[in-house]
């Protein structure tokens, strides 16, 4: 019995998935002439979609690195409690880890409103050890791009 059911389910999955022949499209006399289709443009990125710089690193920052990307994780409130904001961005060049940068942004320099997951950022400063041993940028400017 339970032969006969799955060899019915199949069947039915079969006729339901298996490729029609007339797709419902209607098809142009034989011998006329086809319509060139012009190629539709490729929709441009809205400004907020389109991927921050990566900021300069400058001669006088030593070990300098930078970063642009997506915002994978924020933590807002800092567990040691001096006030500063940690995000991490993929990034193809990755610093903390193969694809992901952990950017430690001081009081100063944290935004009015905290980035949330998903928004761009973009970081430039000194790599430094966090607190759990992993490289990070301790930035010396941070911009965000709201998503």
């Amino acid at each position: 019995m339970l032969k006969l059911l799955l060899v019915a389910a199949v069947a039915v999955a079969a006729f339901v998935l298996w490729p029609r022949g007339d797709d419902g499209t209607e098809r142009p006399p034989r011998g006329a002439q086809r319509a060139e289709r012009t190629p539709e443009p490729e929709p441009q990125p809205s400004p907020r979609e389109r991927p921050l710089r990566r900021p300069k690193c400058r001669d006088d920052v030593p070990d300098c690195a930078s970063t642009s990307g997506r915002i994978v994780y924020v933590e807002r409130v800092d567990p040691d409690g001096d006030g500063d904001l940690h995000v991490v961005v993929t990034d193809s060049r990755g610093v903390t880890l193969r694809g992901l940068t952990s950017v430690d942004v001081s009081k100063d320099l944290r935004p009015r409103r905290d980035p949330r997951v998903g928004d761009r950022a973009s970081a430039m400063g000194p790599v430094q050890t966090g607190s759990f041993g992993q490289s990070q940028i301790h930035a010396l400017e941070f911009h965000v791009r709201r998503r």
